[in-house]
Formats: structure tokens, C-alpha cells, sequence
């Protein structure tokens, strides 16, 4: 008995903290008693199921208080093989077979695998299973298939979609927010970007993209990002994260999101992070094509982190003004997509030829490989004219790509195609690539920040040579310092 009172003692101020955390943010959002705080997922890949089934597990015994779901288009049919393994994952788990007998679920996975019925996404979805990470059993979920019914009174939403489709998404959802008083709370959790030429060339963040296609103020609009791992989060492994934006929303939304196994921080900085989360899912699949080609080597993984680091350390220059403030995050969250994501693994399928770039970017299991896209981006992004930067050796105008050759080679392989997985090796051994530290230290020596790369308007230094200062209060580097243009 007395062991049972001090478990109740540790169990109960651990409740007691959820339910204050909850209680302030319905405060800070003005919920009145019997009216629900009602938290939408919007898009049920990996990541976006395990971060609404977290708050579901942590939140959902306090339904006259919370209401968590989750949105996802119906009608995606699960192959037999898929269903099949599903069924196998249910009958190893005992925790998993007995919550789906006393549902009366059971029987449908049974037929499932005997390919006697179609399962689809949304109904296993409800079951706590997702298409994309099988493996790993979720707790059950609301789910609901129209996008309106979803989002149109949601307190706070959840992007849990690819970068490549949150415009559109969001463009459809500001539709029905068009006759909204007050607009929600969004967290975004998708990592990927565009490249946009006009007026001059900048990155396009998914936050961006919400922001255009909905009318919510920036301050309601927060990131946010790893290091982390989808399945150990959901787990209950330690885990941790970063929420940016605001002061106002991030601080209480951290200690809401936060639990014993996720640890979350905040930081200001949205759109730079934000970047940083799309740009080491690029050096993540060239990470796992290194591993698989020579066979584990420790020391060819180590090189390319170093070569593959420096040229993220010189991107983050040309993007932040104070790049030295995201050296532990920007290090992190690579190191952990490195080790194990969903980039490095395409990179390792790539290398083995299980699988092609021809076959697209969408893989069945996986989902979004959101490295490919972001390839892409940034190689269109830093190789425009406009962004020159001298060249340390030619002593010349050069797109600041010419000093990017991981970038360069897995562009030749992902989206050129005229390069073989192996063209990554030739990169990593050419007797001509710059020792990293060289790199690094171009990027420090040199006044290489461009502010319009991520859209800051009157953030100029007039006196960098090769850097003018253009109509709209942009600042575009051009390749010789006499160039002038009007914008």
C-alpha cells in the first residue's frame, strides 16, 4: 500500500502540470468553460500523425477541455503487401491485438491481409496506424476526411503536410476562413522550401506559404523543428524540438508541447530555422549514399560530414546575419537526419538501386522525400548571376553554387539525372575540393550575408563591395561593383 501512495505522488503532480499547461493556453486564447480548445492536424504523414497522436496521448483523457484530430484525404487504398505487414506488426504487439478485439476491428485486418477487403489510410489511420511508419503502432486517432469540417473553427493547426503541398492546402483552407473574426494559432511542421527569381531571388518557406495563402498574422504563425526522430518520439525515447516565432505564443505553447521525453525550446528566429530544417534534408541523402557505397566507412562518412557541414555553415552565412547563433541547432538536427531519417535512408536506396530518382519523389512507406525538392531549390537558388560572389582562388564574379560541389554533384544526380549515385564518391575524393576549414573561413572573412535571400527588406551594409542597395530596399549582389539596376 505505501508503494501504491508514492506512485500516486509521482503520478499526480505530473497530471497536475499537464492540466496547468492546458488551462494556460486556453487562457491566453480566451476558451471559456465547456467550450473545447480544438487542435487540428492538418496532414498525416509520419511526423504529422506522431505530433497529433502525442497530444492526443498526453491530452485526450480531458475531453471537456481539449479536442484533438486529425485531417487527411479518404480514399487512399493500402496495397496487399502493406496490409499484410500491418497485420503482422498487430499480431506481435499483444497491447495492440486486444485494443482491436474489444473495438471488433480486428477482423478487418484478417481480411486485409488476405486481400478479402480494402483497408485505407484514413480508417487504419483511426486504428493508430500510419501508412508511412507502420512499424509503429499509434494510439487512435479522430480523423476526419473534409478539409472543411476540420479546420473551420480550429483554435490551433497543425501543418503536417510536405512543403510541396502546403500551398495549395492552405490556399483551399484560407477559402474558408475568409468569414473567420479571429484566426487560429498555426504550427508548422514541414520541412522544405522554393526557390523564387522575382523580384530578386529568395527562399520560400512553407510558413511564407501559409502566411500568402491565409491572411493570419505572422505573429500566429510558429515553426517548428528537431532534432528528432518520428517513431522515437512517439516511443517515448528522448526526444527534443524547437518552436519559433513569437514570444507571445512560442513560451506557452514550448511548455504545452513539452513532456519528460520532449524536451522543447524556443527561439525567435522562425524563417531561418525554418530554411535550416529544409537544407539538411539535401545533405542527408548524399549522407546515406556515402554510407552504402563504402560499405559503413567510418572514415567516408566522417569526411563527407565535414565537407557537407562547411558548405551548410557557408549557405547559413549568405542567410543569417548572426549565422553563429545556429550552430548547435543546425548541427543537431543534421547529425540526427544523418544518422537516421527518412533522406538518408532514400540515399542508401538510391545507392543500392532498390530505387531510382526516375520513380519520383513520393515513396510507398516512406512518404515525401523532402530532400529531393530542396536539392533543387537551393542549386536554382544560389546559382543566379544576381547572388555573385568572388571567388577565393579565380579572383572573379562566381554564383555562390561554384563553391557548393556537394550540392552541385547531388544535383547532377537527383534532378539532372546524367550522374550515377557513385558521382557522390568522385565529389567526396576530388583532389581539388577545399579543405572544409577553407570554406568556413571564405564565408567568415567575407561580408557574404544577403538578407533579400530570405525576404528582409533595409537590412544592407552599402560599403561590401559588390553589394548595392536596389529600389525596393533589397539588397542584390551584383557581379561587378559598377553594375546598377532598377527594380
Amino acid at each position: 500500500m505505501a508503494g501504491d501512495e508514492g506512485f500516486r505522488e509521482t503520478v499526480q503532480p505530473a497530471q497536475q502540470q499537464t492540466e496547468e499547461r492546458l488551462q494556460e493556453l486556453r487562457k491566453l486564447l480566451n476558451k471559456q468553460d465547456g467550450d473545447a480548445l480544438r487542435i487540428v492536424g492538418v496532414g498525416a504523414g509520419a511526423w504529422g500523425s506522431v505530433f497529433i497522436a502525442m497530444l492526443q496521448d498526453a491530452y485526450g483523457h480531458m475531453r471537456d477541455s481539449v479536442q484533438v484530430r486529425i485531417w487527411r484525404r479518404g480514399g487512399k487504398a493500402v496495397d496487399r503487401a502493406s496490409a499484410k505487414h500491418l497485420f503482422e506488426v498487430i499480431n506481435s504487439r499483444e497491447d495492440v491485438l486486444r485494443r482491436l478485439i474489444r473495438k471488433c476491428a480486428y477482423l478487418k485486418y484478417v481480411e486485409g491481409r488476405l486481400g478479402d477487403r480494402t483497408l485505407y489510410a484514413d480508417e487504419i489511420l483511426r486504428d493508430g496506424f500510419c501508412v508511412n511508419m507502420l512499424d509503429t503502432p499509434l494510439c487512435p486517432l479522430k480523423v476526419v476526411t473534409n478539409l472543411e469540417e476540420a479546420v473551420w473553427d480550429a483554435d490551433i493547426v497543425v501543418n503536417g503536410l510536405p512543403s510541396t503541398e502546403t500551398r495549395a492546402v492552405f490556399e483551399q483552407i484560407g477559402r474558408y476562413w475568409r468569414e473567420r473574426r479571429t484566426m487560429p494559432l498555426i504550427i508548422s511542421l514541414a520541412k522544405g522550401v522554393e526557390a523564387s527569381i522575382k523580384p530578386v531571388p529568395h527562399i520560400v518557406t512553407p510558413t511564407k506559404m501559409i502566411l500568402d495563402s491565409t491572411g493570419v498574422p505572422i505573429e500566429q504563425v510558429l515553426y517548428l523543428g528537431g532534432p528528432n526522430i518520428a517513431a522515437e518520439v512517439y516511443n517515448k525515447e528522448y526526444a527534443n524540438a524547437r518552436i519559433c516565432g513569437s514570444e507571445k505564443w512560442r513560451k506557452p505553447l514550448a511548455r504545452f508541447l513539452r513532456q519528460p521525453h520532449f524536451i522543447v525550446w524556443d527561439n525567435s528566429d522562425l524563417v531561418t530555422h525554418e530554411v535550416m530544417g529544409g537544407l539538411k534534408n539535401v545533405y542527408a541523402i548524399g549522407a546515406g549514399m556515402v554510407a552504402e557505397l563504402t560499405n559503413e566507412s567510418a572514415t567516408s562518412k566522417s569526411v563527407y560530414f565535414a565537407l557537407c557541414t562547411s558548405e551548410m555553415i557557408y549557405i547559413t552565412h549568405l542567410l543569417s546575419e548572426e549565422p553563429e547563433r545556429l550552430a548547435g541547432p543546425l548541427l543537431a538536427d543534421t547529425y540526427v537526419t544523418l544518422l537516421k531519417g527518412r533522406n538518408a535512408w532514400y540515399g542508401h536506396q538510391l545507392a543500392t538501386g532498390e530505387l531510382t530518382p526516375d520513380m519520383g519523389d513520393s515513396i510507398k512507406g516512406k512518404g515525401m522525400i523532402q530532400g529531393v525538392s530542396a536539392v533543387e531549390a537551393f542549386h536554382e537558388l544560389l546559382r543566379q548571376p544576381s547572388l555573385s560572389v568572388i571567388h577565393p582562388e579565380l579572383n572573379k564574379p562566381v554564383a555562390p553554387v561554384e563553391l557548393c560541389p556537394i550540392l552541385q554533384t547531388l544535383y547532377k544526380i537527383l534532378i539532372q539525372r546524367d550522374l550515377q549515385p557513385e558521382g557522390i564518391l568522385q565529389a567526396l575524393r576530388d583532389e581539388n575540393m577545399y579543405d572544409p576549414r577553407q570554406r568556413i573561413e571564405i564565408a567568415q572573412d567575407k561580408a557574404y550575408y544577403m538578407p533579400q535571400l530570405l525576404s528582409i527588406p533595409n537590412k544592407t551594409r552599402s560599403s561590401t563591395p559588390g553589394r548595392h542597395v536596389v529600389g525596393n530596399g533589397l539588397v542584390r549582389m551584383m557581379e561587378t561593383p559598377s553594375t546598377t539596376v532598377e527594380v
